[in-house]
């Protein structure tokens, strides 16, 4: 499923949203500029909708940056093909910035989160299904 057609099913299809995928090295830095962490991870999500630049916005929802390399690492270690950990990348990424935590939150907001992800997938999954 494609990320216009994961915004037109969150209600977000008038929104834009910006798509890095990069390397470790480079979401390692974001990382700890940006999140104190240095260390690299797998996705990253930078709203647009909150802080100082909010007002300016105009539409676009922000940005998700995923590390190819994790999503390769990720894809092994969970046996799925790495078109489908991007994509849960692409949800994560996405449901962060629509509001959605699971890091020191309570444990309804984890499930909420996590609920989310699953339903998102499983239209995934479903959409691509019939397009065959």
């Amino acid at each position: 499923m494609t990320a216009r057609k994961l915004l037109s099913v969150l209600g977000c299809e008038e929104r834009e949203l910006s798509i890095l995928v990069t390397d470790d090295r480079e979401i390692r830095q974001l990382n700890n500029d940006y999140r104190g962490k240095d260390k690299p991870t797998d996705v990253l999500s930078f709203s647009l909708d909150e802080g100082e630049f909010s007002l300016y916005s105009q539409g676009h929802l922000g940005d998700i940056v995923i590390s190819q390399e994790t999503a390769v690492r990720q894809a092994l270690e969970y046996e799925v093909s790495l078109a489908d950990e991007m994509q849960r990348l692409l949800i994560h990424g996405l449901l962060h910035l629509l509001g959605y935590d699971h890091e020191n939150v309570p444990e309804e907001e984890v499930r909420r989160m996590e609920e989310k992800e699953e339903e998102l997938r499983l239209l995934c999954c479903s959409e691509e299904c019939s397009e065959e």
